[in-house]
């Protein structure tokens, strides 16, 4: 169990590298200082710029990926570990969206989970996050509000899940997912409000 407790550590610590904050100190700017204040993708481009929002969204996912696709190969070379390859994928990504949300070293104030979730079900579930995604794009068209689109494919996520993962995998994926919409959905409860209200910027609005 040493490889999968040294998996675990490092997935957090890959998901905790603040891409948003390294881009904004880069541009001689805070991030968390402006608009939403948030350390994700969404703020990063409002603030710094739609193709650095890209680009950190591109690098976000990535930190969830690695570590859900590689890191359990590793650990199965490395034997001492009776779990899945699928469940320590859930595992080690897991720990990388724990990582993205609460990076020790920013006072456990991160991102909102959203493209490094995306990340690690990209790796274990392709076609129930292919799924999500277009949730995602046909908010995005419809509503114009990245917040809403985010949680409407978290959302959608965990019943994609319960339609294209194999039986063997579907209950470990679909209460991964279950706990990741979760999750998305708490952290933007001030979205939420702002979208109730009326006064949820749009895409294109400015900051917020």
């Amino acid at each position: 169990m040493t490889i999968v407790v040294i998996g675990a550590v490092l997935a957090y610590l890959i998901g905790s590298v603040s891409f948003a904050l390294l881009a904004g100190k880069l541009q001689g700017v805070d991030v968390r200082s402006h608009g939403s204040g948030n350390l994700g993708a969404t703020n990063a481009g409002r603030v710094l710029g739609r193709s650095t929002g890209i680009a950190i969204f591109v690098l976000d996912s990535l930190k969830g990926f690695a570590p859900a696709f590689w890191f359990p190969h590793v650990a199965a070379a490395r034997g001492g570990t009776m779990l899945s390859p699928t469940s320590l994928g859930l595992l080690f990504g897991g720990c990388a969206i724990v990582g993205h949300v609460f990076p020790f070293y920013l006072g456990f104030k991160g991102g909102k989970g959203v493209a490094t979730g995306a990340g690690v079900f990209l790796a274990l579930a392709p076609v129930a996050t292919a799924a999500a995604l277009v949730v995602w794009a046909i908010s995005i068209l419809i509503w114009r509000m990245m917040s809403l689109a985010s949680i409407l494919a978290a959302i959608a996520l965990p019943v994609a899940a319960a339609f294209f993962v194999p039986r063997a995998d579907a209950t470990a994926v679909c209460s991964a997912a279950v706990a990741i919409a979760v999750l998305v959905v708490v952290r933007h409860r001030s979205n939420i409000r702002r979208i109730v209200a009326g006064t949820e910027k749009r895409i294109g609005e400015g900051n917020g």
